[in-house]
């Protein structure tokens, strides 16, 4: 049965081959830095594809993250995945990455009623949105400072980053949770449950929280020019 590739470059770039029958993943790469989804991003994808002797064209179809994130990131990752399948010809599919921060805390331990995750958005805000203990999103996403968080227990990045605000706002970071990024991985098991709950994840259009993230970098319409 043929795989799916993963993409989400929100935070740090990560590719994902998993298996479709079993929601396993078969083979992953994620960056250590959060600025080098352009150098990393296809040579990533070169990399699981040869190492599993597998075709892009034979691939089951592209799952990949749509944000909340900034422009630089998200467009890297949407824009290679738009590229891809038309390439080869296979669907792609966009799933919230937020989604992929709730299925590790889904992992991690037995969740509480409602939870919270939330990214790092720079500017001293984070992404963030709350979920029941079943991983259904019930509010957000949301682009905040943290100290705004429900009183829940906060996974993910952005609680470590902002541990200190969370407490005295009444938050509870998980420190297990503290260097959590979304990663290809969770997202294409979240990507693939929904596809098998006939949901239509058509829709890759990148979520841009900030009128900010949508806009293009000063250094780029530099280079444009």
């Amino acid at each position: 049965m043929p795989n799916y590739l993963a993409i989400d470059t929100s935070a740090n770039a990560s590719v994902a081959l998993v298996d479709k029958a079993t929601c396993s993943v078969v083979d992953q790469r994620v960056s250590s830095k959060g600025n080098d989804q352009t150098e990393t991003l296809s040579a990533y994808v070169k990399e699981l594809l040869d190492a599993h002797g597998q075709k892009g064209q034979d691939l089951a179809g592209i799952i990949v993250g749509v944000g909340p994130g900034p422009f630089t990131g998200l467009r890297v990752g949407l824009v290679a995945a738009r590229t891809f399948g038309f390439v080869w010809q296979i669907p792609v599919y966009g799933v919230m990455s937020l989604h992929a921060l709730a299925e590790q805390a889904l992992d991690s331990s037995q969740v509480p009623a409602e939870f919270v995750v939330a990214s790092d958005a720079r500017r001293k805000e984070v992404y963030w949105a709350r979920y029941d203990q079943d991983g259904t999103m019930v509010d957000g996403p949301h682009v905040s400072a943290a100290s705004a968080l429900p009183a829940l227990p906060v996974y993910g990045v952005g609680a470590g980053i902002y541990a200190e605000q969370l407490e005295e706002a009444g938050s509870q970071p998980m420190p297990e949770s503290f260097e959590w990024i979304a990663n290809a991985g969770h997202l294409a098991r979240r990507g693939m449950n929904e596809l098998a709950a006939g949901k239509d994840l058509s829709d890759t259009s990148p979520q841009y929280l900030r009128e900010s993230d949508a806009q293009v970098p000063a250094f780029m319409k530099q280079t444009k020019s």
